[in-house]
Formats: C-alpha cells, structure tokens, sequence
C-alpha cells in the first residue's frame, strides 16, 4: 500500500478531496474529469461543521475565512407574512459546540481551491477531456478506458462521477435517476441590489404550501444565493441548469409576501435557472472488488439538508484515511463501508424526508419542535478527521 496508485473519476467536490488528502498522505493519485475545462458551475452552498472541520484539517481553512460568510443567525418564516417561526443561532456557536464554523460560500470557489490544492501537489495529476467507457478489473489492479483512447491502471479505481455515474452503471446496473417531483430555481443577485429588509437575518428559509425558499449570503457577502422549490408532477427539460425567467419564477411564487419576492425580483436576468430535483434509492454496498463510489455517485443527497457537500467532503477523507491505513485495497474499502454506508443512507433518507416536511407542513404548526437541521439531527457532530475507520 505504500505504492499505492488511485485513479478518481471525476474532479467534483468529491473526487478532489479524496485526492487532496490521499497526497497529503504520500499516495500517487490520477484524477480524470470528462469535462475540457474546470469552469464556474453552481451557485452557493452550505457547509456546516462536519464539512468544514475537513476543510480546515486539508489547510484550506483559509478559503473558509477568504471568500465564505459565517451568518450570525438564520430563521425560518412564514411565506404569508414574513413572520419568524423558527430563529436559528449561527456564529461562534457552531465553533463552541463542534469545533468548526457553519459556512455558506459559492460552490466554484471552493471548487477552485480544491483544483488548486491538487495540482500544486502534484501538477500532472489532473487529466481533463477524460470520459471513462468502461473499466475492467483483476487480482493485481483496475484498468480505465476512456472515450478519448487513453486507458490508466491503477491499484484501486473510485467513482466521483456524480448521479448519473458511469462507474455505478457498470458496478450495479443501468438504472436512472428518479425525479422526486421537486423543480428548483436559483439565482445570484449583487447585494447592492437589495434593501436591508431582505438581508436580516444573515440566512432565512421561507416555507409554504408545496413551495419554499431559502437565501444567503456568499462571496465575502457581495452576492445573494437563493434556491427556490415547487412541487411539481413532471420534469422533461434536460440539464440541471436551464435558463428560466423572471417571470415565471414570480408567477410560480405568486403568494409569497413582499420581502420574499422583492429578492426574486432583483435576479439580474441571466442569473436565473433551474433545474429538477433527483435522486436514488440508497444502495446497501457501493464496492466490487478494486472499485467503489464516492458522492452522489454512491448516495445522491437532495438540498432539502444542505449536507450534499459535506458528504462528499466526509466520504474523501473517510476512503483516504481507510486506504493509508489499511494492508490491502480490499481491507480499504471495507473499512470505507463500515464507516460511513449507514450514515451516509440516514442523511441521504433525511433529506429526501424533510422536503416533504418543508412543503407539506403548515406554517401556523411549524416551531422549534418540528424545525429539522444538521443539530437537531445531530449530523453536524461527526468528524470525519477522527471517526473510527
């Protein structure tokens, strides 16, 4: 295992920490993204404790203090009247509590800072305009074809390669993605766009009848993000970025009050898309033989948590740390399992539950008691750095 060469399919979130920490722990990795270049894609998200105490165990604490935003407080509030149901305190009580800040930051500058991070490691480990066909496996190692005509061989392959994975194809079966009958909007707006009124608190999450919306700030605070969902029975454009309008994003969110609206508004016109929720069916083993999966490509996780990321996170260092501590690849990846299949499972089920929660519940009955998130659930406790592997 000293020698150990680790092809990583994919050059997501996932597919870079694992290969961050695998070089921060003297393995040869080979990272291969299909994609020609590593450009901005996404808007923000969240991070609470558990992803961003490995961040800053990695040495990318300083992309946390650079370009995130710590809210002070958040809440969640009537879609009728702007009234809080719920107040969240954020702040320096996720670092007293767990360790590590709550988070909120733009998707491509973590990504960014991770890209970074590799390839200063190791320049030449990084292989763009790589989409992998098929992969054949034996007792001394795992070989990839990709479409371009290049092959690798390495001593274990993982699957990053998101939820329409080609690795998980070829492990489980061909199977698509289900839609879970949530379409979301998402949009970024200059702050200087908004009046104060849509900026207090720090975070706020409006629930109603088969809608919500959620908003936060990014990039040091110059940016809005915000995620708009409805329910609906069908989804038939491809992509998870098509460009929406205005418009109909205000139509779609007709009863919301005033405040909430106004941030809609103020969407410059070509920041707003969107997309269809899916997800799968938890798995109960993602490995056969040298191979395994890592993300949504193992256990899609909708936004209804805000957990997607730092279950990437986790499961990159977690299958990092498995592989340099273990004697074998197979020890490695049973170790990987072991620790985090079931976790894993909860919170990809427990976010798929609580959009149904958010969008079903009544405001008037919606308080402390009923609010589910990353405390109350305890999932911002874990420690990817010191779980047991």
């Amino acid at each position: 295992m000293e020698q150990l060469h680790v092809l990583i399919i994919g050059a997501g979130i996932g597919g870079l920490t694992t290969a961050l920490a695998l070089q921060r722990g003297g393995a040869r990795v080979s990272v291969y993204e299909q994609a020609g270049v590593l450009s901005e894609v996404g808007a923000g998200l969240t991070l609470a404790s558990n992803g961003t105490v490995i961040l800053q165990h990695l040495g990318l604490g300083t992309v946390l203090d650079d370009l995130g935003v710590v809210p002070g407080r958040g809440a969640v509030k009537d879609y009728r009247n702007g009234r809080t149901l719920v107040d969240i305190p954020r702040g320096t009580t996720q670092v007293e509590r767990f360790g590590a800040p709550y988070c909120q930051m733009h998707r491509n500058d973590l990504h960014q800072a991770l890209a970074a991070a590799v390839q200063s490691a190791d320049r030449n480990c990084l292989h763009l305009g790589c989409s992998l066909e098929d992969f054949g496996q034996d007792e001394q190692g795992v070989t990839a074809v990709f479409a371009n005509g290049r092959t690798a061989r390495g001593d274990v392959l993982i699957g990053c390669d998101g939820i329409r994975s080609t690795v998980r194809a070829r492990l489980f079966g061909s199977e698509d993605p289900r839609f879970t009958g949530y379409v979301a909007w998402r949009g970024l707006i200059p702050i200087e766009r908004l009046a104060a009124s849509a900026l207090t608190p720090d975070s706020a999450v409006w629930i109603g009848p088969g809608h919500f919306l959620t908003r936060y700030k990014i990039r040091r605070g110059q940016l809005l993000n915000y995620v708009a969902m409805a329910r609906t029975s069908t989804w038939v454009e491809e992509g998870w970025a098509v460009r929406s309008t205005v418009e109909s994003l205000l139509a779609e969110f007709r009863d919301f009050e005033p405040v909430a609206r106004s941030i809609l508004m103020a969407t410059p016109p070509e920041q707003c898309f969107k997309w269809g929720i899916f997800d799968r069916d938890p798995l109960p083993s993602w490995t056969t033989g040298r191979v395994t999966l890592l993300g949504d490509a193992a256990h899609p996780t909708t936004p209804f948590l805000g957990q997607g990321a730092a279950m990437a996170l986790e499961d990159g260092l977690v299958l990092a740390r498995a592989l340099l501590a273990a004697g074998s690849v197979t020890e490695a990846l049973a170790r990987y399992e072991q620790a985090r299949v079931t976790r894993a499972n909860f919170v990809l089920l427990a976010s798929r539950e609580n959009g149904s929660h958010l969008t079903t519940t009544d405001p008037d009955r919606y308080d402390e008691a009923t609010h589910r998130n990353e405390e109350s659930l305890d999932l911002a406790s874990y420690n990817a750095v010191t779980v047991p592997v």
